[in-house]
């Protein structure tokens, strides 16, 4: 059985495939299985992935399915997956090719979750942005949840951390096919880590595409995008409340969720606005943090006032 399966959906990428398929090809370490799923693409990917995996075929696992989106294309690869560990990579970014070498102790160790750091390239691969944050030694999930959260990490992407399968699969965890699914998902995967590490070594690279900032997104998404994280909002309350978490953690976990689903709504139209602030006053979105110090007094202060910023609530 290998150590790492590295997982990659794709969908119409033929324009980056190449270089992300050639990093992790081209790791030093080829104790790893490379999961490639073709999620019906239209343009020439497809022509690609087989001429890899001629080349490749000790590596690459080859599937070909309809189109039905990263979320389940990733559920897909997590149940083809025959590893310890599963590493999300998207078929347009690409990776360090000392990654696994690079995180081969911790996974000697057995850490549960293995988080190292992203940057941001153009298309040419010059670099953008280090996107920062904290590095620890082994702590438990629910503490490295703590330490990110209080530092404004961004935890809802899957391509940073290297995660021990038996987490998805002894948790039932899937991503949702709806949008915000990473966030729906990898926080309740963080809290359910027994073990947990953050290195400093910058491993992933994300492509950001020329027409990626500028581009104009159907309302109609951001209205569907709104509803998606109400819903995630709503699981993760059930999910958070049935965790064996003290009280610190399951409070910065709700405050996580609800700061979301609030910065979310000033995403909408004035006249779309009041539509929602009854159902985001419904569920208490603020009042369910109850301060047991100064800190969580001031975070319950703060949270409160991005409520009557966002929700203008009256």
């Amino acid at each position: 059985m290998s150590k790492v399966s590295i997982i990659i959906p794709v969908y119409n990428t033929g324009k980056h495939l190449r270089k992300c398929l050639d990093s992790v090809t081209n790791q030093t370490v080829k104790d790893i299985e490379i999961i490639v799923i073709n999620d019906g693409s239209t343009d020439n990917s497809e022509s690609i992935i087989n001429e890899y995996t001629k080349k490749e075929n000790s590596l690459i696992k080859y599937y070909s399915k309809p189109n039905e989106g990263v979320a389940k294309t990733r559920n897909y690869g997590i149940e083809k997956a025959n590893s310890d560990y599963v590493l999300f990579v998207d078929s347009d970014d690409y990776i360090d090719e000392k990654l696994i070498e690079k995180l081969m102790p911790y996974i000697n160790e057995d850490i549960d979750i293995i988080k190292f750091k992203l940057k941001r390239v153009d298309e040419k691969g010059n670099a953008i942005e280090n996107v920062d944050g904290p590095t620890f030694e082994k702590t438990t999930g629910s503490e490295a949840f703590n330490k990110l959260y209080s530092q404004d990490v961004l935890i809802d992407s899957p391509c940073v951390y290297l995660i021990k399968r038996k987490l998805f699969t002894d948790n039932d965890f899937q991503f949702k096919r709806t949008y915000h699914e990473d966030y729906g998902l990898i926080p309740l995967i963080i809290l359910k880590a027994q073990s947990f590490v953050s290195v400093p070594e910058y491993l992933y690279y994300y492509v950001q595409a020329e027409d990626s900032i500028t581009r104009n997104e159907n309302y109609d998404k951001t209205i569907k995008k709104f509803n998606d994280a109400i819903f995630h909002f709503d699981n993760a309350m059930c999910q958070i409340d049935k965790m064996d978490l003290n009280k610190e953690t399951k409070e910065n976990a709700k405050i996580f969720y609800t700061n979301a689903i609030i910065l979310k709504i000033n995403e909408l139209k004035e006249e779309d606005k009041s539509k929602y602030i009854k159902l985001l006053k419904d569920r208490k979105v603020y009042k369910n943090i109850k301060p047991r110090n100064l800190k969580q007094l001031l975070k319950r202060i703060i949270l409160q006032l991005s409520v009557k910023l966002y929700l203008k609530m009256r």
